[in-house]
């Protein structure tokens, strides 16, 4: 194994990596230079090897430097997965510039808040999204749009005549043939990504991620990998890339891998399985939701999902259950694990060859610190086995959020990021997430997390997705209410679900109220969006219209 920049300690878990002090396009560079034939890319049949992809990254360098793109300044990125996102990515950051992700199904609302916050000039969005850049243009500093599509033709649409504002994304690659981009030196310890939060305590923050903390995750996540030889791993990437768990393990860990990244631009599980039938990948980093829509696929004995090695389950928890089935069915190894946004995002993770504790975080990654404080006042550290807030400290938090002093202040202290989330830790050191802080229901005085009401309602035979969340009850202050989305062609009925979880939990924590659905709200990677559910149930209440 080629890779002499982490070493093992007992019991087969690094617990130390020597990280390489560089700017984090230099892993692009890297690969480059040691798979240049490889294909690094495929998309929609499409095959880019590893030199195009420099090429093309080289060339859009130039173009943006010739465009007045300068070090320091903020470009956004609006794309789904295509190659042109991680064509740019780089290219900002070759250049010294900072790279700021726009989810593309931000409103104009969204869109103008994030753009004014980051002082954004220049952007790179799909051709189809140019009518909401028109929207905002006036209340923001946009003075470059960039449009492409993801097959790269039609070229003049939306184009206007003058030229002058807006440019296609081929017109930027040829500008750049023209002259060699700039030598630009950038500090590791400078930003290189604004990763905006999903803005679910308020508003929305950018999170100011260096060179640094991104290099620091994707090591990190690569030692963890011990099985995965560079230059032979296939990455199937649907994960997007504007999320910081896609970006960095979906992108930047398969860069630094050699790997082939196959992507898709959206999750649709008959793409996702024709992919892994066709194209083999070896890893599938992914969220519940995928895994769980892989394994209710009426026809999923049609497709040879056997090539799938490990599979990182993040950004929600993975139901036991359901990690359990799609292990038995596809024989791949479901690593889950934690992260935030402000930890670049990955912390901690069940070891892929090592003991796994399903229903577990697991442990700490290497060179993260953590620890489990009082949920009252945040300063004292608990013992094994208490539920508190998680504490984590390592290489990958954040600098702080931009502009926002004060949010910083409450989130990074005494040189901990305090994450929000209530946890406990086991005596072996491996982590259990409860539940987020705010997410916590209280019942005649009893603390009641979501999660642990789930996790019953997801063994239940009939029930294929759940989530759950307090509402107010005159008696009790607040009453747990479960939102069931039932597996095809099933029936139940609301007291035939309490019943079930009333011979499984707790009098307190059972659901006094079901609400059945077609399907939940989820959020762009396939997170159940909790935060929907109680404002509708808000709104319901209230006697307003949903």
């Amino acid at each position: 194994m080629d890779r002499p920049w982490f070493k093992f300690y007992e019991p087969g878990i690094p617990h130390h990596i020597q990280y390489p002090d560089v700017p984090l396009d230099r892993l692009l560079d890297h690969a480059v230079r040691d798979f240049p034939k490889r294909e690094a890319i495929v998309f929609h049949g499409r095959k880019i090897t590893y030199r195009e992809l420099g090429e093309k990254v080289t060339n859009a360098a130039s173009g943006l430097s010739q465009k007045g793109l300068k070090k320091g300044q903020r470009m956004a990125i609006m794309l789904p997965n295509c190659p042109q996102y991680v064509v740019v990515y780089y290219a900002i950051l070759k250049i010294g510039g900072i790279v700021v992700n726009v989810n593309p199904m931000y409103v104009e609302r969204e869109l103008e808040f994030q753009l004014k916050d980051a002082g954004v000039e220049t952007i790179l969005a799909l051709r189809d999204y140019y009518p909401r850049l028109q929207g905002v243009k006036d209340a923001v500093s946009l003075k470059t749009i960039i449009l492409t599509d993801l097959d790269e033709r039609d070229v003049e649409k939306y184009l206007p005549k003058s030229g002058k504002e807006v440019w296609d994304y081929s017109e930027l690659l040829e500008m750049g043939r023209r002259l060699p981009p700039p030598v630009v030196e950038v500090d590791p310890g400078e930003v290189a990504v604004l990763q905006y939060t999903g803005g679910t305590t308020g508003f929305s923050k950018g999170a100011m991620l260096t060179h640094r903390n991104l290099i620091a995750d994707v090591f990190q996540c690569v030692s963890w990998n011990q099985d995965a030889v560079r230059g032979q791993e296939r990455m199937l990437a649907v994960l997007p890339f504007f999320h910081a768990y896609g970006m960095t393990v979906a992108m930047n860990e398969a860069i630094e891998l050699g790997a082939t990244i196959i992507l898709l631009p959206r999750f649709n599980v008959d793409d996702a399985l024709e992919a892994i039938n066709l194209y083999q990948p070896t890893r599938f980093p992914g969220v519940p939701t995928m895994y769980m829509a892989i394994m209710n696929h009426p026809q999923i004995h049609k497709y040879n999902v056997s090539s799938i090695r490990v599979c990182s389950a993040g950004s929600a928890p993975m139901p036991i259950e359901a990690q359990k089935r799609f292990e038995e069915l596809t024989g791949a190894k479901i690593s889950e694990g934690y992260g935030l946004t402000e930890a670049s995002p990955v912390t901690h993770a069940n070891p892929f060859l090592g003991k796994r504790k399903i229903g577990s975080i697991g442990l700490p990654r290497p060179d993260v610190d953590s620890k489990i404080v009082d949920l009252e006042t945040g300063e004292k550290d608990l013992p094994p086995g208490e539920v508190g807030e998680l504490c984590i400290r390592g290489p990958q938090v954040m600098l702080g959020y931009w502009n926002r002093p004060e949010e910083t202040k409450k989130t990074l202290r005494n040189g901990w990021l305090y994450t929000g989330d209530i946890a406990r830790m086991d005596e072996e050191g491996y982590f259990y997430i409860v539940d987020r802080k705010k997410d916590m229901i209280i019942c005649s005085g009893y603390n009641v997390y979501p999660r642990e009401i789930e996790e019953v309602l997801y063994q239940h035979p009939k029930i294929q997705e759940a989530c759950t969340l307090g509402v107010p009850d005159p008696y009790r202050g607040e009453t747990v209410k479960a939102f069931v989305v039932l597996k095809e062609k099933q029936q139940a009925t609301a007291e035939e679900i309490i019943e079930y979880c009333q011979k499984n939990m707790a009098k307190y924590k059972v659901p006094t109220l079901v609400e059945f659905r077609q399907e939940l709200p989820k959020s762009h990677i396939g997170k159940v969006l909790r935060k929907t559910l109680r404002e509708e149930e808000t709104k319901k209440r209230s006697g307003h219209p949903s």
